[in-house]
């Protein structure tokens, strides 16, 4: 799935298909965007994904508004949920999580919240009443802290946003916890993206930067209750197989990423020391991510408007950006071309080339970017592999 809108059931099976085979009922709430853009709404039953239960929406920020939430069931029924839409959602999860306790059979349940994405057709985030003025003057971070971009406009609403989505998790934790549930039930909560609000190009989430790309994950329950936690570097692609893994399921073979399981209470389990990213849409992209070291390329051919195009994958890539997240964590100064850096990106083109290959993607030809006069300090070997 490299965009959306793209047919994402051409042979491909989901969670719900292993966890249907395995007895478990499967349900989807929610926020899905995995079908063809023609359908905004109700989604063909066809086009759900496998799941046995359903009450979603394809493109919910398009049928819905913070107080007019929307959700159509598995047959194309349409549903009307009152309250906020974070509560209404979750307030239907929970109902599900109730009804599905007193069967006596394992479920799995994917519950999609549209918040804390903007509300499209006013460019907004719609916090509810009381929550924006609450946060009106909450910090920011120094890479949103700038003087374009729509950080300072959208900020209040959207931290309003993922409190009231704090408040919800609880609720739904408190159910669980009533139906006693929690001792063996094991839960997810972790987001698609992040928000750059338009800091970075001219959208607010699709780039190589942490505000994008770097998300709240967190699980509890059986396996997950020592309360630590994983330094090594994982990716969303890890979290199916995590799941399945801590269901005690086998890993189809097919399955991208692999299961974080063994690294809780064990550093030195053997881990790829770096994340891959794609990023498409807002322009054909990829990057990589270690530790210490961001390094992105773009693909350069531009359309009839001389804007990024938006497709698969390309043969030419230019270098875009590299960041130093020790001395700047917040990705403020672009070292690519620095010729003091040159052993960093022959290093990191080397590993996203690998990750690329590794995908499918024809080997990468790269360009460096227009040369720059270097810092006094020209980096080594050892800090180029960190």
């Amino acid at each position: 799935m490299w965009r959306n809108g793209e047919d994402a059931f051409a042979g491909r099976r989901t969670l719900a298909h292993y966890f249907n085979e395995a007895g478990y009922h499967t349900g989807y709430i929610g926020k899905w965007h995995l079908a063809s853009n023609q359908y905004a709404a109700a989604v063909p039953r066809h086009l759900q994904g496998g799941y046995q239960s359903w009450l979603g929406a394809n493109i919910l920020e398009f049928v819905s508004d913070a107080f007019d939430c929307r959700l159509w069931d598995e047959d194309g029924g349409e549903h009307r949920l009152p309250g906020y839409r974070v509560d209404a959602v979750t307030d239907a999860a929970i109902r599900h999580v109730h009804e599905r306790s007193r069967s006596g059979q394992p479920f799995f349940l994917f519950v999609s919240l549209l918040e804390p994405h903007h509300q499209n057709s006013r460019d907004d985030y719609p916090a509810p009443p009381g929550y924006e003025a609450r946060y009106a003057t909450a910090h920011m971070p120094p890479d949103l802290r700038v003087p374009f971009g729509t950080g300072l406009q959208h900020w209040p609403g959207y931290c309003g946003m993922v409190k009231r989505i704090d408040e919800a998790f609880g609720r739904l934790l408190d159910a669980v916890e009533s139906l006693g549930l929690r001792e063996h039930t094991i839960l997810l909560f972790t987001s698609d993206h992040g928000n750059h609000f338009k800091t970075r190009n001219g959208e607010y989430k699709r780039s190589c930067h942490d505000a994008s790309i770097r998300v709240p994950t967190a699980f509890a329950g059986p396996g997950f209750n020592g309360g630590g936690e994983v330094r090594q570097l994982v990716s969303i692609v890890d979290l199916p197989a995590t799941l399945l893994d801590s269901a005690g399921l086998d890993l189809p073979r097919e399955m991208a990423g692999r299961s974080i399981l063994p690294l809780l209470g064990n550093s030195n389990h053997p881990w790829p020391g770096e994340v891959f990213v794609q990023i498409s849409e807002s322009q054909t992209g990829r990057a990589v991510r270690t530790p210490r070291w961001k390094y992105s390329v773009r693909c350069p051919d531009t359309d009839d408007n001389g804007d990024p195009v938006s497709r698969m994958s390309a043969d030419t890539w230019v270098d875009d950006c590299l960041y130093d997240l020790k001395a700047d964590p917040w990705e403020l100064t672009n070292l690519a071309g620095y010729t003091s850096h040159a052993g960093v990106v022959k290093v990191l083109r080397e590993r996203l080339a690998r990750r690329m290959v590794a995908i499918g993607e024809v080997p990468p030809r790269f360009v460096d970017a227009p040369p720059v006069q270097p810092f006094e300090h020209v980096v080594t070997a050892e800090e180029a592999h960190a």
